[in-house]
């Protein structure tokens, strides 16, 4: 563009001129940033080595197309964002038509989706702005202030902004996003200042490695949530029924202790390596504004919570029958195995056995509880210890029956999409 307004020397006609055009916007078409060059010629130095003096008269030679070609994994990171809800948006100081073929490549534009100049945005008033950031997906020839006014307007219509850089002039911008993400090897000093993640390898994939793993952190948290407070809610619940009832105590005191050190702590401990589920990224994003403890997930642990307190107190007044010790011990053995069973309903938004062996961590948990619990179960010297009873067969079936229960009663409740 400026370039041939410099060009003199050998005036250019107009249909040079259209020439020149048309071979630009063809070569920006196929994703090419194009530099045109010129050059005069001089008999001796001039006086002022000025532009004003060396930038005129020039004599135009062609035209020079250069592409720096995107990751072949970047397409698939797009792809990755867009099912996730994410939306990806190119600032770019190139020609608008080079920016949009490179964006139609790698899938960041779509049909519907508009493209805007630097110069065009100037003319639009914050209100404007407002009104066609949803619909625009790249803008080209932009400077640092647009920028800034770009972010501040997905920031009005509450979105959660990524920003990219790596120039001084990024900063700004970079400072007010939400996420300022900075590039640690071409990236300058300022703009790892201004930002709050710097991404070691300059690629974007990582970007988008990142937010699957933020997400897995953020389930694997509700994950040891969900576990710990409804079986907390579950041993709460076994007491309080049994003191308005009027029975025996269900538990006691060392019992309830032991539930809590090891049949507790160990399986959540474990929660917190699963890995990401498969359709971690095909979800939505969770509003930015939304609390851990949302009425659903609460309404979710207090079923889930009561669930486990029935069956234990229906171990009780089985056992009951027999003896306090032995209702004791059957409610004390249901309590802790059915935690052992309960902690596979959490791990997946589907089925407990999606995915059932992809933690070793969870299993070796589980298997060191439910050898603890079958040591304090089955060993008489243990017995006077925990004041348990030994079980009879069938007492062990209706134990192991009620442990196993809380599997299909939670896969029940996962099809009634009010509770999940």
């Amino acid at each position: 563009d400026h370039i041939l307004d410099h060009s003199g020397r050998r005036p250019l006609t107009e249909a040079d001129r259209e020439a020149a055009a048309k071979a630009n916007l063809t070569m920006a078409a196929q994703a090419l940033r194009v530099l045109a060059v010129a050059c005069r010629t001089w008999d001796r130095p001039p006086e002022q080595i000025v532009p004003g003096t060396v930038e005129n008269g020039l004599t135009s030679l062609g035209f020079i197309g250069m592409i720096d070609p995107p990751r072949l994994e970047v397409g698939e990171a797009v792809a990755k964002c867009r099912a996730a809800g994410i939306k990806p948006v190119m600032i770019t100081g190139d020609h608008l038509i080079t920016a949009t073929a490179i964006a139609e490549s790698l899938g960041i534009r779509e049909t519907d989706d508009q493209a805007m100049t630097g110069m065009e945005l100037e003319k639009l008033s914050d209100d404007e702005l407002d009104r066609s950031i949803g619909r625009t997906t790249v803008y080209a020839r932009v400077a640092p202030e647009h920028k800034v006014r770009i972010v501040k307007a997905f920031q009005r219509d509450h979105q959660v902004v990524a920003m990219t850089g790596d120039g001084v002039n990024d900063a700004p911008a970079l400072k007010l996003a939400d996420i300022g993400v900075a590039m640690g090897i071409t990236g300058t000093d300022v703009s790892k200042e201004a930002a709050d993640i710097i991404l070691t390898d300059d690629n974007f994939t990582t970007i988008v490695s990142a937010v699957e793993e933020g997400r897995r952190i953020y389930d694997n948290i509700l994950k040891a949530i969900q576990f710990m407070l409804s079986t907390n809610i579950g041993e709460l619940l076994v007491l309080f029924i049994a003191i308005m009832a009027n029975w025996a105590p269900p538990l006691l005191p060392i019992q309830i202790l032991w539930i809590n050190l090891v049949t507790d702590s160990l399986p959540a401990l474990a929660l917190s390596v699963d890995p990401a589920d498969p359709d971690v990224m095909a979800r939505p994003p969770i509003e930015a504004r939304q609390g851990l403890l949302t009425p659903v997930f609460l309404t979710r642990i207090l079923l889930q919570g009561l669930m486990i307190a029935l069956l234990t107190l229906i171990a009780f007044r089985i056992g009951h029958q027999v003896s306090v010790p032995t209702a004791q011990t059957m409610a004390f053995a249901v309590l802790g195995l059915a935690q052992i069973t309960h902690v596979l309903n959490g791990r997946s938004r589907h089925s407990a056995f999606r995915g059932l062996f992809t933690n070793g961590w969870l299993w070796g948990a589980l298997a060191v509880v439910l050898g603890l619990m079958l040591i304090v179960l089955e060993i008489p010297s243990i017995h006077d210890i925990f004041h348990l009873a030994p079980l009879t067969m069938t007492q062990w079936c209706w134990v192991v029956g009620l442990s196993l229960a809380p599997l299909p009663l939670v896969a029940l409740t996962k099809g009634a999409a009010w509770l999940f």
